[in-house]
């Protein structure tokens, strides 16, 4: 069995494997630009975020129904539990949905069926989050928190995600403005292709509780020393990083210099189906190729579980934790 841990940066539409993407394509009657699964799976390699982000949306045309995203679900977090993860905190864009006819509705409830009944059949807890697409206008990103007040008692929190440059979280102040006032937590991606500066701006303007990514804090000494005197954990992501030149090779990930000092690293899968790993895999390719100890990797499953939003459920959370302390690691 791998090492528990919690998943805090999946798009869950990243998990659209080849083999559901033509299963949901035949069954909504979608025709797909490629032969078949194999063909498709070769599509899955990019230049760099923005050629990944092109196939990315084209591929969310074979979603279309409740029953589809609970499919796309149910898949994810069957090899979620599976690769040890015992908590999923799940990323989802409607705006990628809704800009082709797809209700908020339709998606969140969708998404939630496969959630709902998650614990029982996979022994995951799970948590929702909705982004907004930082490429669209920010008052897009306003009228999609309108449209999902009906559905906020299955939305944990916003996020931001889609192409980084050129869009600073300034542009989305206010709606995260007004998604605190609902009550609702925040993380951003900020600092993957970004500036540190944007890292910044997210804690400053947005008020987030996590980074995501993060990857570029290191070249601000000053941004470092306030992410760990304040414990703001990175969600990072290093097989998608390498997959889109974040990162020369896995050999490079600064992740062992941020442990050193002292940032709350946490190790995730982002978009796995087309970066080449679940979180396990993750965990797996950052140990050979980095040199990770078991004691380095338990700090990572420990920071996980330690930055997950379950402060309304603290004796979760110390159950989660106290399966990591208790984790004994195979003999490599």
């Amino acid at each position: 069995m791998p090492l528990p841990k919690a998943e805090l940066h999946l798009h869950i539409e990243g998990t659209l494997e080849p083999e559901l993407a033509f299963e949901l394509a035949a069954r909504n009657g979608v025709e797909l630009p490629y032969a078949d699964t194999e063909a498709l799976r070769k599509a899955y390699l990019f230049d760099d975020l923005q050629s990944f982000l092109n196939l990315y949306y084209s591929l969310m045309a074979v979603l279309r129904t409740e029953d589809d995203f609970a499919a796309l679900a149910d898949a994810y977090l069957a090899r979620a539990a599976a690769q040890g993860v015992r908590h999923a905190e799940i990323f989802f864009d409607p705006q990628a949905h809704t800009a082709r006819g797809i209700s908020i509705g339709t998606v969140v409830e969708g998404l939630w069926r496969a959630l709902a009944a998650s614990e029982e059949r996979h022994g995951v807890s799970t948590r929702l989050i909705m982004c907004f697409l930082r490429d669209e206008p920010a008052e897009s990103a306003l009228l999609t928190l309108e449209a999902a007040r009906p559905h906020l008692d299955r939305i944990t929190g916003i996020g931001l995600d889609s192409a980084e440059v050129g869009h600073p979280p300034a542009k989305f102040r206010e709606v995260y403005e007004a998604a605190a006032a609902l009550g609702l937590r925040r993380v951003a991606h900020a600092g993957e292709e970004g500036p540190p500066a944007y890292i910044t701006e997210a804690l400053d303007l947005l008020g987030v509780e996590r980074i995501d990514h993060g990857l570029r804090a290191l070249e601000d000494p000053d941004l470092v020393a306030r992410l760990v005197r304040d414990r703001v954990p990175l969600t990072l992501c290093p097989l998608s990083n390498v997959r889109l030149r974040a990162v020369d090779v896995l050999a490079e990930h600064p992740l062992p210099a941020m442990m050193d000092a002292g940032l709350l690293c946490t190790v995730n899968s982002d978009d796995p189906a087309y970066f080449g790993g679940y979180a396990e895999d993750n965990f797996r390719a950052v140990r050979e190729a980095l040199g990770l100890s078991p004691e380095r990797l338990r700090e990572l499953a420990r920071n996980s579980f330690e930055a997950a939003f379950l402060d309304d459920d603290e004796p979760r959370r110390a159950r989660y934790l106290a399966e990591v302390e208790a984790y004994d690691f195979p003999e490599s």
